[in-house]
């Protein structure tokens, strides 16, 4: 999916395939980050949430100041995102015992809530009006809610429908090429198509993530947690300096 938003005034990125591939890794490293530091240091969902909501809030507060659209800003507040969804998400999961069905069900409410005050408040929800400090506060919090709400819907495919890793990554993957067909192929709102795209490559983020670092009984590969980080983060960093040099040549 393409955008002609203007990345100085809207202060987000030109939305093209290359974007779609840096969010999918964006999403996958949250869930082993995240995983990393609440399971793999044994902090906890809660104390990891903390950690990674100050995270969030210091890059959201620095995205909102900056002047432009900077593209490692940018990402680095997506990635904080992904990673307090992913320990948010497991603390009400688990901790709090609202189950994964309880807790989507609370975060889509929140979801649908944030983007119906958007609308009713600034008329539309699309990305080329992410121009003023109000509106990039919607901009964030809707991520926010859709990456807490992608990381419950994971979970919930993979473990409680008995899909595994695999096949919720079959599901949503397929799920997102579906989106994308409507894109090229119908005229239904880009807008509408851009946030069912970006809600679904959360839970595809938290399948493979989960499939890359869960044990071997459980389906997963076993991977570490760290290196699996270490690994997203710089195929991440690669794809950046791509879309920079893509964007500097046109």
């Amino acid at each position: 999916m393409s955008s002609s938003c203007n990345d100085y005034l809207s202060k987000v990125p030109t939305v093209t395939i290359l974007f779609w591939v840096i969010k999918i890794a964006a999403t996958t490293l949250g869930e082993t980050g995240g995983d990393a530091v609440s399971m793999s240091m044994d902090l906890g969902y809660l104390v990891s949430t903390g950690i990674f909501a100050t995270l969030f809030a210091i890059f959201v507060s620095a995205q909102i100041s900056a002047k432009k659209f900077y593209p490692f800003l940018y990402w680095a507040t997506i990635i904080a995102t992904t990673t307090v969804g992913t320990t948010m998400a497991d603390f009400a999961d688990r901790s709090l015992g609202i189950g994964y069905a309880g807790g989507s069900s609370v975060l889509l409410a929140l979801l649908a809530a944030t983007i119906f005050i958007w609308y009713r408040t600034q008329g539309s929800v699309s990305i080329s009006t992410v121009r003023t400090p109000k509106v990039e506060v919607f901009y964030w919090v809707t991520i926010m809610f859709s990456q807490t709400l992608g990381t419950a819907l994971g979970d919930w495919m993979a473990d409680s429908a008995g899909f595994g890793y695999s096949g919720s990554a079959i599901v949503f993957g397929s799920l997102l090429a579906a989106v994308a067909a409507l894109f090229f192929w119908t005229k239904i709102s880009r807008t509408i198509l851009f946030w069912l795209a970006f809600i679904l490559t959360r839970p595809l983020g938290a399948v493979l993530g989960d499939f890359l670092d869960k044990p071997l009984d459980h389906g997963g590969l076993a991977l570490s947690r760290y290196s699996a980080t270490a690994v997203l983060f710089a195929l991440m960093i690669v794809g950046v300096l791509f879309s920079r040099k893509q964007a500097a040549q046109k």
